[in-house]
């Protein structure tokens, strides 16, 4: 025995061929006993394949609990399933009615009136466009009655979405100009909805539809239903109404109002800058 070379007459070494002795991914020829030729066997190839259909197996398991994940992951979407029935509060909290909305608000009222319905992040006008002299309207005494879904003695009680139908600009951006606001009107009327911010008006006497542009679409109109009491609930949206700007549906992207909603008071934003 010479050096280490101990294959032979080692007891401890196993005997084996030298002619599986080649590198990995060599492609070697076998044959059987009788010298039949079975084929050239790449060992890198096939334990590559191996590796990819193990791959494959693991990554469609791996992909069906991503996907499972990924729906649980995913937060559901926020809103209501129905229209509410919500009490309106006045701004000092006790309960709204049209006697106090009748001798509060008219149609030459600056301010303005807001309330949330029937989510959090919609805002919505409350009007009264009777004229305060209490006086039937006329052209020498602006105002209007028995307007589309009004309500209250003179049917002049009414609500519109406070967000513009063009790019969702919210009030007070967008706001109601009482009679004498603007030196110039849109399309001759003496009280409208105006958006500062690309001038789309609305006309709240006539179910807040388009005077002039860019928004093409009306304000949603929340229907308002006083009870025998004359406490004022928003009860709905009227039908025909387009959803608020920015929701898919107007009971879809927030948390609803719970069962009250309070009057706020905000100063417009005025700008008389009415399209031609």
């Amino acid at each position: 025995m010479s050096g280490f070379d101990c294959r032979e007459s080692c007891p401890w070494s196993v005997n084996r061929d030298p002619a599986l002795d080649f590198p990995v991914g060599q492609i070697r020829r076998y044959a059987t006993s009788d010298d039949e030729e079975l084929g050239e066997v790449d060992e890198t190839k096939r334990n590559v394949l191996k590796l990819i259909a193990v791959g494959g197996i693991i990554g469609a398991g791996a992909g069906g609990l991503v996907g499972g994940s990924l729906q649980y992951l995913q937060p559901p979407a926020i809103g209501l399933s129905s229209y509410p029935n919500v009490q309106l509060l006045d701004v000092d909290g006790s309960p709204l009615t049209v006697a106090k909305v009748e001798a509060e608000y008219s149609v030459g009222t600056s301010d303005l009136y807001l309330f949330n319905y029937p989510l959090r992040n919609e805002p919505n006008f409350l009007l009264n466009l009777y004229p305060a002299n209490g006086q039937p309207p006329s052209a020498s005494n602006p105002g209007a009655e028995n307007v589309p879904g009004g309500v209250g003695t003179h049917g002049s009680i009414v609500a519109f979405s406070g967000i513009c139908q063009h790019l969702g600009c919210p009030a007070p951006a967008i706001a109601f100009y009482p009679p004498g606001t603007c030196p110039n009107t849109p399309s001759g009327k003496q009280f409208y909805i105006h958006c500062s911010c690309h001038g789309s008006t609305y006309d709240p006497a006539n179910a807040a539809s388009n005077l002039t542009g860019p928004a093409v679409l009306p304000l949603p109109q929340v229907i308002l239903a006083p009870d025998a009491s004359g406490n004022i609930y928003a009860t709905g949206i009227t039908p025909s109404s387009p959803p608020v700007n920015g929701h898919i549906s107007t009971l879809q992207g927030d948390y609803g109002v719970g069962s009250t909603s309070q009057v706020v008071k905000e100063s417009p934003v005025i700008l008389c800058n009415f399209p031609s």
